[in-house]
Parts: C-alpha cells; sequence; structure tokens
C-alpha cells in the first residue's frame, strides 16, 4: 500500500468471525479501520484493541446495514473522523455483515425472507452506495462483497433458500457495479467461501460437521483468516486488474 488508507468492514465484531479476522488482516498490512456492527460496543471494543496491537488508526461503531439511516449515519460517523485526520481516506470497503436461513423452504416466512435479504443483498447496496461517491471521487477503491459457495451450487447445511437467493443477488450485484464502475479507478470483487469454521457452527450436530466434513475435498474447512487474507489481496494495488471477479475459497466443495 503506498498511501495511508482506511478500510471499512461491516459485520466485523463477532469472536471467532469473519470480518473480525478481516479486520485484524487489514490492520496487519498496514491499513487504518473502520468496524462498524450492528453490535456498537463491541464494535469499539474490538477496533481498539486491534489498532493498539497494530498501532493503526481505528474506529468501531454501529450499523444496520439494511436501514438506510443507520447506514447514513455510519458513513458520517466515518467521514468526520477522515476530515478531522484521525483516519486517513477510506480505500476499501469489505460488505460482510450477514445472516442465514438455516430452515428448509417450506418452513421460510415470508418475514425471514425478507430479513435474510435486507440483511444480505440490501445491505451490500445500502453502504456501498454510500462509500462509494467519495472512492470514485478520489480515483481510488477496492469494495469486496461477502457472497457463499451458496449462491452457487444451492443451499447447504446452514444457508438454505433465502441466503443462497440473497447471495447470488451479491454476485450480479458485483458484476454489474463493476461494469458500470469502468475506468473510475474503484473496482468490485466477490469472495465466495464455503464453510468455514465460525460461530455459525456453534450448536451444529454430529451429523451436520460429518455431512460437511464428506463434501470438502482438503477435508477440513476454512480457518477465517484464511477468507481474511483473500478480501486484504483484493483491496491491495497488485489487485487493481481484478474487476468483477468471484474469489472461490471453498476447499474443493465446487468445482466448476
Amino acid at each position: 500500500m503506498t498511501e495511508a488508507r482506511t478500510a471499512v468492514l461491516t459485520g466485523a465484531a463477532a469472536e471467532r468471525g469473519i470480518g473480525q479476522a478481516t479486520a485484524r488482516a487489514y490492520a496487519e498490512a498496514g491499513w487504518a479501520i473502520a468496524v462498524l456492527d450492528l453490535d456498537g460496543g463491541a464494535a469499539e471494543r474490538v477496533a481498539a484493541d486491534i489498532g493498539a496491537a497494530f498501532g493503526v488508526a481505528a474506529y468501531g461503531g454501529p450499523i444496520d446495514v439494511a436501514d438506510e439511516s443507520s447506514v447514513e449515519a455510519a458513513h458520517a460517523a466515518i467521514e468526520q473522523r477522515v476530515a478531522g485526520g484521525a483516519l486517513p481516506p477510506v480505500g476499501a470497503l469489505a460488505n460482510i455483515a450477514g445472516i442465514t436461513s438455516p430452515v428448509p423452504f417450506l418452513e421460510t416466512t415470508l418475514d425471514l425472507w425478507n430479513k435474510v435479504m435486507a440483511v444480505n443483498a440490501t445491505g451490500t447496496y445500502l453502504v456501498t452506495r454510500a462509500f462509494l461517491p467519495g472512492m470514485i471521487e478520489r480515483g481510488f477503491g477496492r469494495i469486496v462483497n461477502m457472497s457463499s459457495v451458496s449462491a452457487q451450487r444451492g443451499g447447504g447445511v446452514f444457508g438454505k433458500v433465502p441466503y443462497s437467493a440473497a447471495k447470488a443477488a451479491i454476485l450480479g450485484f458485483t458484476k454489474a457495479l463493476a461494469r458500470e464502475l469502468g475506468s473510475t479507478g474503484v473496482t468490485v470483487n466477490a469472495v465466495t467461501p464455503g464453510a468455514v469454521d465460525t460461530n455459525i457452527r456453534v450448536g451444529s450436530t454430529p451429523e451436520q460437521e460429518a455431512a460437511i466434513a464428506r463434501d470438502i475435498p482438503l477435508g477440513r474447512t476454512a480457518t477465517p483468516e484464511e477468507v481474511a487474507a483473500v478480501f486484504v489481496f483484493l483491496s491491495s494495488d497488485q489487485a487493481g486488474y481484478l474487476q468483477g471477479a468471484t474469489i472461490d475459497i471453498n476447499g474443493g466443495s465446487h468445482l466448476h
């Protein structure tokens, strides 16, 4: 990284989560970080801890990615700190916040469908819309969207129809926006993890875990840190020619 930049991450406060691991990876690579989460207090603590550990500027605050006013407030809070010199300009946006839908289709209520779509798909749209103008103005930006192997192969143990549909929407969003942005200096790419060892697996049954293991040629799930490394690479100067790409990290569970 040739100049100081801030990476903004949503859904980045949970313990053993991809978001927190990714915030740590950005900081280790020299980025300032802005950690946003529905749990604003946890986001503050995580940002402070990571900032102190790696000696980078850090901010943590609340966001409800499915609520337009909350997204606007989070964006304003970060831009205020950029203007005041507490954070460098935003150079990367990692849209990680999401929820699953671990119930069969005929048990999926409309409320659950709408909530999963709102957090995963609409949240990605709202947060991107908030931070994109500044990136275009500065001529540099890296937007990395969290999709899932469930978008590519359909369903899974923890993410069934609404989740798969929402994550597939993110892939379409990524490709369409990548084409639209053209030569603005802003890239938009997606990451599609398979099974990852996070808190989403807490409470899973031995049968579920066995089913997951049987489906992965590498014979194990990913660590959050392995997924985080992909986000950081896609945000780097070296990834400047990747546009509209989908980066699979699934241990071979989906080969296409």
